[in-house]
């Protein structure tokens, strides 16, 4: 299993969110290009990113600070937050993105995630977000009634190799993930590598993951927890072995 830190943008700074809401951000350093570099030299073998800003507002609001975090870091960063259209994909992967995270637009764009898939395949991640099971959208802020597991067969449908899945109930609460619903979003997309978001906050949170026994679920998404120095990137990546 791969762990990957994360470092989200929100006016410009590396922040997280308790349970995804706006209004309860805590700020963890003003300078994310550094902090990319930090997480590499401890060990960071992959980073995941979210414009923040972009993800409320519906378009990209950080392509230059991007863009620095990805030349800082020097491997593998997947980008995430307002990619609506075709324009900020391709922005995002002339950056260097390893993979470019379409969220909300899966849901309600199916053309343009098909369209996504077709011109740059692999590097075409989708992100579910879900409370109870339902898909939430636009930030986190609606909440739909479609079911996370039919959105990751159809996103499977589609070609889509990647789906990183985030419970928003857990996340940044410190209180492990769901396991129960990550094996149901593993089951639902067996031709899909899985990561796992939400809560991932320990070695023992790994370890539950793995034990999970599912093959495709190939990596987890640690914040929270790594920031407020509860665990290293050490730790987690000994765990992940």
């Amino acid at each position: 299993m791969t762990i990957l830190p994360a470092i989200d943008l929100k006016d410009g700074k590396c922040v997280r969110l308790r349970q995804g809401r706006a209004d309860e951000v805590t700020v963890y350093g003003d300078d994310p290009a550094e902090q990319a570099r930090d997480w590499r030299e401890q060990g960071g073998r992959e980073l995941h990113v979210v414009d923040l800003d972009g993800a409320f507002a519906g378009e990209p609001r950080h392509a230059a600070t991007i863009r620095r975090i990805i030349e800082a870091f020097g491997g593998p960063v997947e980008v995430g937050g307002g990619l609506r259209d075709p324009d900020s994909l391709r922005a995002v992967v002339e950056a260097g993105a390893a993979r470019a995270i379409i969220g909300s637009a899966a849901l309600e764009d199916p053309a343009f995630l098909s369209e996504a898939v077709e011109l740059y395949g692999d590097k075409i991640a989708v992100g579910i977000d879900a409370r109870d099971g339902f898909v939430q959208t636009r930030g986190w802020v609606e909440t739909t009634k479609v079911l996370a597991t039919d959105l990751a067969k159809a996103v499977m449908a589609a070609g889509v190799k990647t789906i990183i899945y985030t419970d928003t109930a857990t996340d940044g609460m410190l209180k492990g993930p769901n396991l129960t619903q990550m094996a149901a979003i593993c089951d639902a997309a067996p031709g899909c590598a899985i990561t796992a978001s939400g809560g991932v906050s320990s070695p023992y949170d790994i370890a539950n993951l793995k034990a999970l026994e599912r093959p495709n679920l190939r990596a987890a998404i640690v914040g929270k927890a790594l920031y407020d120095g509860r665990t290293t990137l050490k730790e987690m990546n000994v765990a992940a072995l």
